[in-house]
């Protein structure tokens, strides 16, 4: 019973920091309809800034703002300079070789900068030890990324579905051109959206790194979880990241715990259940429309 009391936490862990990374990849699609394989990328050149920022300033909460702040400001320069300007064209082909090509980039630009080894990263000290939880005791950290996830998605969910900015963003998704003959600078939103969902990779990045560490090929290994979460989910929606973050978050953490041979394996067979009886995802976009 204990172990599953802390598989289960450990799963919900696991579940809000793919919440985080998928609603930057999913805001992304649902918003500028672009399939961003480089969004690992920014995952973890957010944690290693991070890493930086708290060796050399013994600050984390400075790393958790500051970090997000570097990497959106370069995804905004990225979306500003080369990435609008390859829209529609081929439909999306060109935003994958894209976006792979810059995942490769920043891959070796990352081993180059950091090197080759594992990094591990230590909690902020109030965060530090263990608390007795469900009967159980369990690292006052990972339950701070539990609330911190939920309260991400709470603000997420206000700022899209109860703002004028988020009514913008909604109109743009579903008439780019009418929303611009009203006035609104909608390639500025475009980059803004893109450097909002980047910030939020890095952000996963930082709160990500005391649990998993920091190391080469991390990007394409949390890149590949957060599509099934996105796909699971259903393509541009906060809701199905949610959902799809909850659903891949356990099958991973009770498959390597319970069927480490088939851990990979169950993610998948999740996928495929949910595609079979759902095309669009459990709450799809697509299926909406």
């Amino acid at each position: 019973m204990e172990t599953l009391v802390i598989q289960t936490l450990n799963g919900l862990v696991f579940s809000m920091l793919l919440f985080v990374m998928a609603a930057g990849l999913s805001l992304i699609f649902g918003q500028m309809d672009v399939i961003n394989l480089a969004h690992g990328s920014f995952y973890l050149l957010g944690g290693y800034i991070g890493f930086t920022m708290i060796r050399q300033y013994e600050n984390y909460w400075l790393a958790l703002i500051i970090a997000p702040v570097i990497v959106g400001t370069i995804g905004f320069i990225i979306e500003y300079a080369i990435l609008r300007r390859i829209y529609g064209r081929h439909h999306h082909l060109n935003q994958v070789l894209f976006t792979f090509g810059l995942a490769l980039v920043a891959a070796d630009l990352i081993r180059w900068n950091w090197g080759s080894y594992v990094i591990t990263v230590a909690a902020p000290p109030q965060l530090q030890g263990q608390v007795p939880f469900l009967g159980i005791q369990f690292p006052v950290y990972r339950l701070a990324v539990i609330t911190f996830g939920l309260t991400i998605g709470a603000i997420l969910w206000i700022g899209i579905e109860r703002t004028r900015i988020g009514m913008i963003l909604r109109a743009g998704v579903s008439d780019a051109k009418l929303l611009s003959g009203f006035g609104v600078n909608i390639q500025l939103v475009f980059s803004g959206v893109f450097a909002m969902g980047t910030a939020l990779a890095a952000l996963a990045g930082v709160i990500g790194a005391p649990i998993h560490s920091l190391y080469p090929g991390l990007d394409f290994e949390i890149l590949i979880l957060t599509l099934a979460v996105v796909v699971v989910g259903g393509l541009g929606t906060l809701k199905g990241a949610f959902l799809g973050s909850l659903l891949i978050g356990m099958a991973d953490t009770f498959g390597k715990t319970f069927l480490p041979e088939f851990a990979l394996f169950l993610i998948f067979a999740v996928m495929a259940s949910v595609l079979i009886l759902r095309p669009s995802g459990l709450w799809g976009l697509r299926g909406q429309r």
